[in-house]
């Protein structure tokens, strides 16, 4: 085994989750909303959780909308403990202001 694996394994695996970006307007740091479906114990029906995590964005790449995979960090701030690890896919149009066109009325 190489010098990664070995310090790799010694730590153990970081957590990851996936998400969606539902605020930027912070400096260096998204919100990101992540869902998981659980299972009711007694009724046995799925329902839906989610998540928000304040996560850091180095370069303020992240916009609203977009679809992120983040990674479990070291504490950065008082909330923040997480790290977006790559944008996986963008919303079209997301962020654009609608300068200039007209409401349907």
């Amino acid at each position: 085994m190489s010098d990664d694996t070995e310090v790799r394994a010694a730590h153990g695996r970081r957590k990851e989750r996936e998400g969606v970006v539902v605020s930027d307007k912070m400096d260096k740091t998204v919100v990101v909303a992540v869902s998981r479906f659980v299972r009711h114990g007694k009724y046995h029906k799925y329902l839906s959780r989610r998540a928000r995590y304040k996560v850091h964005d180095e370069k303020n790449q992240c916009r609203v909308g977009d679809r992120v995979r983040i990674i479990e960090t070291r504490p950065l701030s008082r909330d923040k403990r997480w790290a977006v690890l790559v944008i996986l896919g963008s919303k079209e149009g997301a962020g654009e202001a609608l300068v200039g066109t007209e409401v349907p009325s």
